[in-house]
């Protein structure tokens, strides 16, 4: 009886040894499972992760590439600019009138070249009332240039001399000036009389031209 008892103990406590094994290897199992499949997805998913990252990277210095390119673009341009600032002629032309009261301005023509830069008709006295006009501030190639202006002038006379205000005349002049590469020229046009008793009123009336030239970034300086 006793060795009966010794026996079916050990069966169970073999049998408990076994399903103790079971579990512990179920566990294990379920444990390296997931491993497993981990590092087969690892495994799968490296070559695509290597070439995205290498595509990135790729993607990255052609940005910097470009980057690099716009700015040597930028400098080009503003080489260009400065460059240009300094480079070509430019005219500045001024009218400015010293006539007296008894004339009186009712048209005024300016042309560069032959082409019109300037053209007013007022009969109303305004334009005479205007001591000072600014007639044309712009780029000119360089080289020789020819500036003319036609006036329109009317007597403007009281009292004894209204007779004057009958006179209606023009008065036409010109110059030529030299605008050198790199320089601006300012011409003023100066509408004023001449005096002598020996003059006629029609004969009084006068154009003086006063140029000066100097370098575009001195004449940028005084502006």
């Amino acid at each position: 009886m006793r060795q009966l008892l010794i026996v079916s103990v050990a069966m169970v406590a073999g049998w408990l040894v076994s399903q103790s094994a079971v579990a512990q290897d179920a566990v294990e199992s379920s444990a390296e499972a997931p491993v497993s499949e981990e590092q087969a997805v690892a495994e799968q998913m490296g070559p695509d992760y290597n070439r995205e990252l290498l595509t990135i990277e790729e993607q990255v210095n052609g940005l910097k590439e470009r980057v690099f390119r716009s700015k040597a673009t930028l400098q080009l341009l503003k080489e260009i600019v400065v460059q240009g600032s300094s480079s070509g002629s430019r005219g500045k032309i001024t009218h400015v009138n010293k006539l007296g009261r008894s004339y009186s301005i009712e048209s005024i023509s300016y042309y560069l070249d032959g082409q019109g830069k300037f053209s007013k008709v007022d009969t109303s006295g305004a334009l005479s009332a205007q001591r000072e006009l600014a007639i044309f501030d712009g780029p000119i190639p360089p080289g020789n240039h020819n500036l003319t202006v036609h006036l329109k002038l009317r007597g403007n006379g009281l009292g004894v001399f209204s007779y004057v205000s009958n006179y209606v005349f023009n008065v036409q002049a010109s110059t030529a000036f030299t605008a050198e590469d790199g320089k601006s020229c300012r011409v003023k046009v100066i509408i004023d009389e001449r005096g002598g008793l020996t003059r006629s009123f029609t004969e009084r009336p006068s154009v003086k031209f006063e140029t000066r030239c100097m370098r575009l970034a001195d004449d940028q300086g005084e502006e």
